[in-house]
């Protein structure tokens, strides 16, 4: 792994991808777009990056770590923006190169990564390269594996190994949110609900204990369930309890022995992840829970200055964000953080990807206005 190493230009082949960090942000997604960097696949566009931001940005501190590149201002400003992007995609499916359609405000983006998220990485880079005297000190991180299990993500690894790039007033994470600020997160645990049985044939079922029979008390439990809806700063955070996998039985002519029932649970950022944990274990009182995953959701935060200065810039507009994003290791860390970037997230992952020129323009702009002096 490359870590905090200086520039050698050697190191890097002659027909890696040029970057114009200076180019129109539009112009400047195209070219990441058309750079591959499906999931554990980055070097090449994070060589791309790290070149362009060391030749075009000298006003930055710049450092690679294995396949992340960071960079920072050091102005002596009494708050720090940190502005993070992930650089990773999913699976190509047949949706590169980028194309365009339409024209002027019309005109659409189509590709792998036009929403999730290199139209909010050029924003971000474009931000990088022109902005050399912000009101704030800047922090971008530019990181890998964000589109595959958490314990590969770079800003874990960040945390981990270069802790101090991550700290600031606020941070900004450029996923896509329609152009619009979410703020905060919901948390996620998933969990197996398991029932015992006893097996027997099917020809003498009463022998036995049908163990995918004794999930219809759960399921009936979950068909009740009335989620929270929770209002945090303003804004409301609706809960979800959903059923996602049901599994059980050997053969055909067998009463299963035992079943498990997989349940997700999207809960508001007031609870924590044992509170979440309690709430679960009071809903399926009388069976037994094997939490599987967990992640803590994200206050929004948006009494915080840097907060309130970002929502005025963007006119006021803000929403909860209804899913769990990278926000969340930002707020653990005691920062206020939201998403804001350009494109429909759900577009994202689909082949039908893209997003509308006029959005990233228009984050561009609220961003500038934002961080300018």
């Amino acid at each position: 792994m490359r870590t905090a190493t200086p520039y050698a230009p050697s190191r890097y082949g002659s027909d890696m991808p040029s970057l114009d960090l200076r180019a129109d942000p539009v112009d400047l997604t195209e070219a990441l777009v058309n750079i591959a960097s499906v999931s554990g696949t980055e070097a090449e566009i994070a060589d791309a990056v790290e070149v362009a931001l060391r030749a075009q940005a000298p006003h930055l501190q710049v450092v690679r770590h294995g396949d992340a590149v960071l960079a920072r201002t050091s102005l002596g400003r009494p708050s720090r923006v940190v502005l993070a992007g992930h650089l990773d995609t999913v699976p190509v499916n047949d949706n590169l190169p980028l194309t365009r359609t339409g024209s002027g405000v019309e005109q659409l983006l189509h590709g792998l990564g036009t929403v999730d998220m290199k139209g909010g990485d050029a924003v971000l880079l474009h931000l990088a390269a022109t902005l050399t005297e912000p009101r704030h000190d800047l922090t971008f991180v530019f990181y890998d594996c964000e589109e595959v299990e958490a314990d590969r993500n770079g800003l874990g690894r960040i945390e981990r190994e270069l802790p101090q790039w991550l700290r600031g007033d606020l941070a900004v994470v450029g996923e896509p949110s329609n152009g619009v600020i979410e703020a905060g997160c919901q948390g996620t645990m998933r969990v197996e609900l398991r029932t015992e049985g006893s097996r027997a044939h099917t020809a003498r079922a009463w022998m036995g204990v049908n163990a995918i029979h004794t999930l219809a008390e759960p399921l009936r439990r979950l068909a009740d369930y009335r989620p929270r809806e929770v209002e945090i700063d303003g804004l409301t955070y609706r809960e979800g309890l959903q059923a996602v996998r049901v599994s059980g039985g050997v053969s055909g002519n067998v009463v299963p022995d035992s079943a498990v029932l997989v349940v997700n649970h999207r809960f508001a950022p007031d609870r924590g992840v044992e509170q979440a944990r309690a709430h679960l274990a009071e809903v399926f009182d009388g069976f037994e829970l094997t939490v599987v995953d967990s992640s803590a959701g994200a206050l929004p935060g948006l009494s915080a200055p840097a907060a309130a200065e970002l929502v005025a810039a963007a006119g006021g507009r803000v929403a909860p964000k209804l899913g769990w994003t990278d926000v969340a290791r930002f707020a653990a860390l005691g920062m206020p953080a939201v998403n804001f970037g350009p494109g429909d997230p759900t577009l994202a992952h689909t082949r039908q990807e893209h997003v509308a020129a006029c959005e990233i323009s228009s984050v561009f702009e609220v961003l500038r206005s934002f961080l300018s002096a």
